[in-house]
């Protein structure tokens, strides 16, 4: 507690053995709003000590669910100053027996957590940030706002004197193991996460390092510790000028407890690397890229999207395209390799219906296209009745040994059976159904068939007719006659077939009036 300058410590009651604190601790996750909406899910998630602390964050405060304290930083009527209390044992108690305590500040919330995840097992400590900083609007710049005559003008962000939070020890084998260790999480309710009052947990090897794409949380806890500060001057023209700023006064002594003794260890190095330094510049800047990358919704790397032309009815000659964006920091050239087989509906890849690849060099931020040409020339022979391409887009940047890759599966459209009624469908009166059919290929079809039937339409058998060969661009005709059997809503069902265009289906409603005499008969 206290500021960077003046730094005192608080005595603190854990209390993680005492008699009945387990059983509290427990009933806190079968309060949590998972345990109640799936109760078997959440029950076998807790062998995963992320997931644990993440519950944690979000049921130490009571914002949004049926947690164990409420803060405040104002109005203390109805509750306990934050200040008086001295130990989590009543604060837990308390909690059990009547439901969210008032009141806690950040380190009451810290140290709550930290009694509930050692008595759950996970090892804990009490972390205190001093000149700590709240970023709003998750730029990782404090901006203090001034008018032209100094006043301060309000905007959200700010720098706490102190905040408090929690370190947890485990593996992370979400992130993979460079990011085993302390993951930072925080009860204290600022800001929302997942639209829960909740923060982390999140490595403190992935802040230090500027990770901001790791979860949980991570632009949040950086800014904490490492945002910069600028000082702005509104100008009554409405423009911002800055005029002062510092990149050093966020983050300073980060301190925890000492193992055995009462002194006070610091821990900053572990956050952050030396102020000033030329890492620390590094670190940040990168900090802010992938930032920018998590906002707009990407992450950093090379990454690979395939687009699709509209229009891709089989037959017809077209472009698929690969568009690789460069989210590194730095250039990156690697070999584009771009490809497209026939692939079946069980995934069964067949033959090749496209190949291009080049050697490409991206700059930081920009991106490359390439194009692959697919002609029916060289797909018709290759694809299913299953009409699907699979497009596959591959780099392969040899200077790091990196791979990246995008899929798309294309189906190709199906040329349409028109399908006409001649007249109205009346029971057991014949009624003629008109189907016409274009030809998308550049080449005759041969062996050539349409099938019809419906239920309460063709006497519960199809009826197929058969046609001669259908040229190029030509259209395949032909008519049935049927007497409807039944009346009210029916479907017809119809089916092309040839030897090189198959499964090709459409369907229409039909509404089957009652015959004259039928009604006459009825009246």
């Amino acid at each position: 507690m206290g500021a960077a300058k003046r730094i005192k410590g608080k005595p603190w009651n854990f209390g993680q053995f005492e008699p009945g604190i387990l059983d509290i601790c427990l009933k806190i996750l079968d309060n949590n709003p998972k345990f109640i909406s799936d109760a078997d899910k959440d029950c076998c998630a807790r062998r995963n000590p992320i997931y644990v602390t993440r519950v944690l964050s979000a049921m130490i405060n009571s914002n949004n669910d049926r947690g164990v304290l409420v803060g405040s930083w104002q109005d203390y009527t109805g509750g306990v100053h934050p200040g008086k209390w001295i130990g989590s044992g009543d604060i837990l108690h308390q909690w059990t027996e009547s439901g969210p305590v008032r009141f806690g500040q950040c380190w009451v919330f810290a140290a709550l957590a930290c009694t509930v995840s050692r008595a759950l097992g996970i090892p804990c400590r009490v972390v205190t940030n001093f000149g700590s900083a709240h970023d709003t609007d998750a730029n990782l710049i404090i901006e203090n706002l001034y008018d032209e005559d100094g006043e301060r003008m309000s905007n959200g962000d700010s720098i706490w004197n102190f905040h408090v939070w929690v370190d947890s020890w485990m593996t992370r084998p979400d992130l993979g193991t460079d990011f085993d260790g302390w993951q930072t999480s925080d009860p204290t309710p600022q800001e929302t996460s997942d639209g829960v009052f909740c923060c982390g947990p999140c490595s403190l090897k992935a802040i230090r390092e500027g990770e901001l794409t790791k979860k949980y949380d991570a632009p949040f806890i950086f800014a904490e510790v490492n945002a910069d500060v600028v000082d702005l001057v509104r100008l009554s023209s409405g423009k911002f000028v800055q005029f002062s700023g510092s990149t050093k006064s966020v983050g300073q002594y980060i301190s925890t407890k000492a193992v055995g003794s009462d002194d006070r260890h610091d821990i900053t190095h572990q956050y952050k690397y030396s102020e000033g330094s030329n890492e620390e510049r590094r670190v940040y800047e990168k900090a802010q890229h992938h930032n920018k990358l998590l906002q707009r919704g990407e992450e950093q790397g090379l990454h690979i999207k395939i687009k699709l032309a509209d229009n891709m009815i089989v037959g017809s000659d077209f472009e698929v395209h690969a568009i690789l964006t460069n989210n590194c920091v730095d250039a990156r050239i690697c070999t584009f390799l771009f490809s497209a087989k026939a692939v079946g509906y069980n995934g069964k890849l067949g033959d090749s219906c496209g190949f291009t690849s080049d050697k490409v060099e991206v700059p930081s931020g920009e991106e490359r296209r390439m194009s692959l040409r697919l002609e029916y020339e060289r797909y018709g022979s290759a694809i299913t009745s299953d009409r699907l391409i699979q497009v596959s887009a591959i780099t392969i940047d040899k200077q790091i040994t990196n791979y990246h890759k995008a899929e798309k599966t294309i189906v190709l459209d199906e040329p349409e059976i028109h399908i006409k009624l001649l007249g109205e469908a009346t029971v057991r009166q014949n009624v003629t159904a008109s189907l016409t059919l274009l030809n998308p290929l550049p080449e005759h079809l041969q062996d050539c068939s349409f099938t019809v039937e419906g239920v309460g339409l063709t006497e519960g058998k199809p009826l197929t007719a058969r046609i001669e060969a259908v040229g190029p661009k030509q259209e395949a005709k032909a008519s049935f006659e049927f007497s409807p059997t039944s009346a009210g809503p029916c479907v017809l069902l119809v089916n092309f077939d040839s030897d090189k265009l198959k499964n090709i289906m459409s369907s229409i409603n039909v509404v089957v009036k009652e015959s004259a005499s039928t009604e006459a008969n009825t009246v």
